[in-house]
């Protein structure tokens, strides 16, 4: 067989240009699926992604992918992993692609979007009414995060704080299982603050919520353990019996459970100095909040120590399990 000037056979050459012709032929099956399957696909992916990377490299796959990425039933069901964004990756495409978003009914962009707004680009008007569109469709954190708004009265001044209504917020995302919410009604009740005293009832309700959040952990612990042994599908009782031999309140010794992503990113927000905050004022001291102060002397102090602040009770209660009992000197033991 001859070879050409190029070493290349004309009849290798011949044969390599009909493949070529016969694949640009072939139909792409791809494109004949109908656009409800592959929007059901995207559906899935945007619910379920781990990460918005993830979500948004898929998207550029292709041009179809690309468009029909932000059909509407996409975007409403965006998960919540999705749109964790971090503070320093902020920018005016994120801020348009939670608008979308929020234009398409999710729930979760909305609260969000309206945290973001309301506490780290101070539009107060704009930030509420996104989360009274989430709690409108009973989404727990929203109703709470509202909750603490009227307990500070936030975004005003203190003639604006409404207790009455921060209770009543407060007692709907508890019934709906939120176990920060079940928490602050508790000290609620025990200290008959805007509503009326009942100790029992309190600490019914801050035995429940302990007991939630034991639970919770307990179902983390399970699946730690690996499960490729028989004799290792069982929880560690030594582990377990640290825990609970003391009863609820020895959770102080774990790991605060993980927040909301928006937590995260407010106290990265202003941690890294991409927000400003007034002179004199202070985030949260509980490190899972990230809530500041939208007005001097907002938050309350610890009566023993005075160095620190918190929003709610509950972050007080946590903080002082978590973290700061074992820091806490009263103030009369300052000099010593």
């Amino acid at each position: 067989m001859e070879e050409n000037g190029r070493g290349i056979s004309p009849r290798r050459s011949k044969r390599r240009t009909v493949h070529k012709i016969a694949a640009a032929n072939e139909p792409n099956l791809f494109d004949e699926l109908l656009d409800d399957l592959v929007v059901s696909v995207l559906c899935k992916l945007s619910s379920s992604a781990a990460s918005s990377s993830d979500f948004i490299n898929a998207l550029l796959t292709c041009k179809r992918f690309k468009s029909l990425g932000f059909h509407q039933l996409v975007l409403s069901n965006v998960g919540s992993k999705v749109l964790a964004v971090k503070a320093k990756n902020w920018s005016d495409s994120v801020h348009r692609f939670l608008i979308h978003c929020v234009n398409a009914g999710n729930v979760e962009a909305c609260y969000t979007l309206g945290m973001i707004r309301f506490y780290c680009l101070q539009n107060r008007g704009s930030g509420m009414s996104l989360m009274a569109k989430a709690a409108i469709k009973s989404y727990a954190p929203a109703l709470y995060s509202l909750a603490v708004i009227q307990f500070n009265g936030s975004g005003g001044s203190r003639t604006d704080k409404d207790l009455q209504a921060g209770v009543a917020l407060c007692a709907r995302a508890a019934f709906l299982g939120h176990v920060d919410a079940l928490r602050e009604l508790g000290h609620c009740f025990q200290d008959g603050y805007g509503i009326r005293q009942n100790i029992t009832a309190g600490r019914r309700l801050l035995m429940q919520a302990n007991t939630r959040e034991l639970a919770s952990l307990l179902k983390s612990l399970v699946k730690q353990q690996p499960n490729h042994h028989h004799h290792h599908r069982g929880l560690n009782y030594e582990q377990f019996n640290c825990i609970s031999c003391s009863g609820c309140s020895s959770m102080s010794n774990e790991p605060a459970s993980e927040g909301h992503p928006v937590n995260v990113f407010l106290k990265e927000w202003f941690e890294l100095g991409l927000g400003e905050m007034g002179e004199g004022l202070r985030l949260c001291s509980h490190k899972g909040c990230g809530r500041p102060e939208t007005r001097a002397h907002e938050f309350r102090r610890c009566s023993a120590c005075g160095t620190v602040h918190y929003c709610s009770p509950g972050c007080q209660a946590l903080d002082w399990k978590l973290r700061h009992k074992l820091e806490c000197v009263p103030i009369e033991r300052w000099l010593e």
